[in-house]
């Protein structure tokens, strides 16, 4: 028994020692491996493939030129990408056909312009799950493409955003005019300035969501819709935090431009409410469309208005 288990131990020791020695970046359908990320990314060159990453902490980043490609965790959540970016953007900058991120932390992304993200999207469709992006300036930004549909579900936007430096706010979300944005299941906290969603997207589906500004530095609005918006904002928690740069509204409808139609825009079946260090009064949702919208019931708060037209 005794050889046996010594057996076995060192059995065990090999296989550690060989998988130390594994390339972390593995081509799925190819089975081969890359030390760096932008390798692996360039071996896929225009076709569709699934990139494995093995668990660890990467100071590493990678562009999508073509292809569409799938970067997905081995185990989700053990996969860390922590401050490197490209071209001064992000972890990753994606402009292929498509991409899909599952699985991954990204956090302290800083850039000289302020804009450092987790993910920069410069076109085509995006898929995120079971992500987290925290303590960057930005979680994800995107450019345009009214052509193609954004998917986040099941992630955290933590202390994200700024509003310093005499330079544009960014956001824990950013979107460009995409055709649409659909955020279901996932969580925004702890806010350090900025919007926890901005989207001058067509179309915007934010459901079963919970945004917690109790422990937000100078944060603005939980959603802002600053082109307008049709869609629909349900089944979401809000709690508006006492350190605001602008708590005049929660939600923002066409507040820069009336680009999109806001008509029809569903808001309904939500809860929001203040924190206890709160002392002012607020609005649920702020107009600047002047086009219907359809405000449904919402469990409002003490403090909160349901609707005002600007």
């Amino acid at each position: 028994m005794i050889r046996i288990a010594t057996a076995l131990i060192g059995l065990t020791l090999a296989t550690q020692a060989l998988a130390a020695d594994e390339a972390p970046f593995t081509i799925a359908e190819t089975g081969k491996g890359y030390w760096r990320l932008d390798d692996a990314v360039n071996a896929v060159g225009d076709r569709d493939a699934t990139i494995r990453i093995a668990p660890g902490t990467y100071k590493d980043c990678a562009i999508q030129e073509r292809g569409r490609i799938s970067f997905v965790a081995a185990q989700a959540g053990t996969v860390i990408f922590d401050g490197q970016t490209c071209e001064d953007k992000a972890a990753l900058v994606l402009r292929g056909r498509g991409a899909t991120v599952d699985g991954i932390i990204f956090r302290n992304m800083r850039v000289p312009d302020a804009n450092g993200a987790g993910i920069r999207l410069e076109h085509g469709p995006l898929t995120v799950t079971n992500a987290t992006f925290r303590d960057s300036e930005q979680g994800i930004l995107t450019a345009d493409d009214p052509s193609a549909t954004i998917r986040i579900d099941r992630s955290t936007f933590s202390g994200l955003g700024r509003c310093d430096r005499d330079m544009s706010c960014a956001h824990s979300i950013y979107i460009g005019q995409y055709g649409s944005v659909i955020v279901t299941r996932s969580r925004f906290e702890r806010g350090n300035g900025g919007h926890y969603v901005k989207s001058r997207a067509i179309r915007n589906e934010v459901t079963d969501s919970s945004f917690d500004d109790t422990k937000g530095r100078s944060t603005n609005y939980m959603i802002d819709l600053p082109a307008g918006s049709v869609g629909s904002i349900a089944r979401n928690v809000f709690v508006q935090g006492a350190d605001k740069e602008n708590h005049s509204a929660l939600i923002a409808v066409a507040a820069e431009a009336r680009d999109n139609r806001s008509r029809g825009l569903a808001i309904a079946d939500n809860t929001a409410s203040l924190a206890p260090a709160v002392t002012w009064t607020t609005v649920f949702v702020a107009d600047w469309s002047h086009e219907p919208l359809a405000i449904g019931a919402n469990k409002l708060g003490k403090g909160i208005r349901a609707f005002e037209t600007r």
